[in-house]
């Protein structure tokens, strides 16, 4: 276990930077590599009937998902697993879009895509999108561009806060990401910086102290007028950060040995402890949660058409979601999933997202280069001060 003391700054900074959650979550093996394809491609490349290939995050297709939908429908589907958004546009740039029919890119890497001719849209007639929950859908609309969408919602999960229940009480609609910052919690929260400047910029905007938050994204000189202020304020804030986490272990240990009462943290590791009976609650502030949704898109070579629908439909079937959802530990996009989650599952995440939480989750904006190098040095800023 780390000690009591704040990381160093250098390593804090890297962390800060690392885009790949489920390397921290899941301590996923990276399969292949950015330029190397996986020889399943070189083989099954151009097979146009009975296989369905997926380029797509390590935990997301239980080996249970896979039987039954070949058992469904007579599809076997072949998976490439990649770490990072970074390396699934290298792998398929490098294939010049052939060799998947399916890949699984995060709903704010839109921009990255835009411009590569890689991607193909859907047939919205073919797909059932009230099948899938409207908060989900819209966390696409980064993907779509002449009119066309290509980028379908398959699982999503948040970052908001989390609290010893012993120590703090609350309840949802009043707790807020300015909770972090009040003066019973000086040294005794903790966070990621990225994350935590992003929350204080979203607690200043409502309680009307700066403009638009994500304002900030549009222009160079609307996002310095917002992060000058959120920088200064976690500055004057500093010493309320008992510690930074890097993975999900940090968390855990925060919490349960580090005399944490309050974090702006992941959902997965609070739930888990909220599922083992700590006394540690997961819970979307006011603000809406942070969130992120890992959609489905299709490459310009994709062979197998009809497997890419039938795929889409038995996945959002709400047995078959809620199935996902549950080995997986990522939350469900379709309608009626809940209804098939675990007793244990169920109540935790209608702790975590109780009355109108999930229409206020909030997803990340498309970050661009420009943006993410601004930014960077705003974290330098907090992290050396």
């Amino acid at each position: 276990m780390k000690s009591r003391s704040q990381i160093s700054a250098g390593k804090t900074i890297s962390a800060a930077k690392q885009h790949s959650r489920r390397q921290f979550l899941k301590g996923a093996v990276v399969v292949g590599s950015a330029a190397v394809l996986s020889p399943w491609i070189v083989e099954d490349a151009f097979s146009s009937s009975g296989n369905l290939n997926l380029m797509i995050w390590p935990d997301y297709i239980p080996v249970s998902l896979k039987d039954g939908f070949r058992k469904a429908t007579g599809i076997t589907i072949k998976q490439t697993s990649v770490a990072s958004n970074e390396e699934m546009l290298k792998k398929l740039s490098v294939s010049k879009g052939a060799g998947y029919d399916l890949i699984c890119p995060t709903n704010d890497q839109g921009e990255h895509w835009k411009n590569t001719d890689l991607l193909s849209d859907f047939d919205m007639n073919r797909i059932d999108t009230e099948a899938v929950l409207p908060s989900m859908l819209k966390f696409s609309e980064n993907f779509s561009w002449d009119g066309k969408s290509r980028h379908i919602p398959f699982l999503w999960g948040a970052e908001a806060l989390a609290y010893r229940v012993d120590k703090f009480t609350t309840e949802y609609d009043k707790l807020s990401f300015g909770d972090l910052w009040q003066p019973e919690m000086r040294s005794k929260i903790m966070g990621r910086p990225q994350s935590m400047l992003a929350g204080i910029g979203r607690y200043l905007e409502g309680a009307g102290k700066i403009q638009s938050f994500a304002e900030g994204y549009e222009n160079e000189e609307k996002m310095r007028n917002v992060w000058d202020q959120i920088t200064q304020f976690a500055i004057d804030h500093k010493s309320w950060v008992r510690r930074y986490w890097n993975d999900a272990e940090d968390q855990i240990n925060g919490f349960m040995r580090d005399r944490v009462i309050l974090g702006q943290v992941w959902d997965g590791p609070s739930q888990r402890m909220f599922k083992e009976g700590k006394p540690v609650r997961f819970l979307a502030p006011k603000e809406g949660a942070f969130t992120w949704m890992d959609g489905l898109s299709i490459p310009v070579g994709a062979r197998n058409i009809d497997a890419i629908y039938e795929f889409i439909k038995y996945t959002n079937l709400p047995e078959n979601a809620g199935l996902v959802a549950n080995e997986t530990g990522y939350n469900s996009v379709a309608v009626g999933a809940i209804d098939h989650l675990t007793s244990e599952n169920k109540k935790a995440f209608i702790s975590a997202y109780p009355e109108d939480a999930l229409d206020r989750l909030w997803a990340w904006p498309a970050t661009p280069s420009w943006y993410a190098n601004l930014r960077d040095g705003y974290l330098d800023k907090f992290i050396k001060a």
